[in-house]
């Protein structure tokens, strides 16, 4: 698994988590870093990304809620999510991205908003 992702779970709206997403050196120190999401009966979405030099891009349903941040010493992507709303209920995905056949993907975390 290049890619391990954790931190989900049940949260009641308004709340906050905090997801993870560990990898290798090689992936982490070269690739554009994300987090997608798929709600159920819908499309998977971008939700945030990170590049190396640490510029940052948001989809606007989570802007000012979610914040994503890169930690160099362990090789891992962090979502900090807060004031989490029932419509961020979804399986979240961490990715990677170095370039061409440079792709992976993480296994889903589940999220569930909901009181």
């Amino acid at each position: 698994v290049q890619l391990q992702a954790s931190g989900g779970g049940l949260v009641q709206p308004g709340g906050s988590l905090r997801l993870s997403c560990q990898t290798s050196r090689r992936i982490f120190s070269s690739s554009l870093m994300g987090w997608y999401r798929r709600a159920p009966g819908k499309e998977r979405e971008h939700v945030a990304g990170i590049f190396t030099g640490g510029t940052t891009k948001y989809a606007d349903s989570v802007k000012g809620r979610f914040t994503i941040s890169r930690d160099s010493a362990r090789n891992t992507v962090f979502l900090q999510m807060d004031s989490l709303k029932p419509e961020d209920t979804a399986v979240y995905f961490c990715h990677a991205y170095g370039g061409l056949g440079d792709d992976y993907w993480g296994q889903g975390t589940l999220v569930t908003v909901s009181s």
